[in-house]
């Protein structure tokens, strides 16, 4: 006969809580700066630091920017205020699909050691979408 599965220690749930409010925290700071990057630096200088960005067209560089703005706010502002939680678990959602989208991207073009970079992000992705699915901010 199987023994049913223990509920989640308020400790644990706490240790968890704060493991995946740091996640979007960190993801919010670096998808804005890189947001901040892409929309704000001329591609020339830009394309100093990627060089990708020097061979796609601007629009597209800045479009990019925007997307990573709308995830990096996504992932922690609906969380924070408590305005439509629920749509953090999409920005989670969408911010994975860009990063997989982007080392498909970075490996179609050779650059393999930039995809740790994008390994990372994927990751705290994948927890706050996991996280914020296990552990939902209640509304407002």
């Amino acid at each position: 006969m199987s023994q049913p599965i223990a509920p989640i220690k308020a400790s644990s749930h706490r240790a968890l809580n704060i493991v995946v409010w740091s996640a979007q925290a960190l993801l919010f700071a670096c998808f804005v700066w890189a947001a901040w990057m892409k929309i704000t630096t001329p591609i020339p200088q830009l394309a100093a630091m990627w060089s990708w960005t020097g061979d796609l067209p601007s629009p597209l560089v800045r479009i990019l920017g925007v997307v990573d703005l709308a995830g990096g706010l996504g992932v922690l502002l609906p969380s924070l205020t408590r305005i439509r939680p629920s749509l953090t678990v999409l920005a989670a959602a969408g911010c994975i699909l860009l990063q997989v989208c982007a080392m498909i991207f970075h490996i179609a073009r050779g650059e393999i050691s930039v995809t740790p970079v994008n390994g990372v992000f994927l990751s705290l992705a994948v927890l706050v979408f996991w996280g914020r699915r296990k552990i939902p901010i209640a509304s407002r």
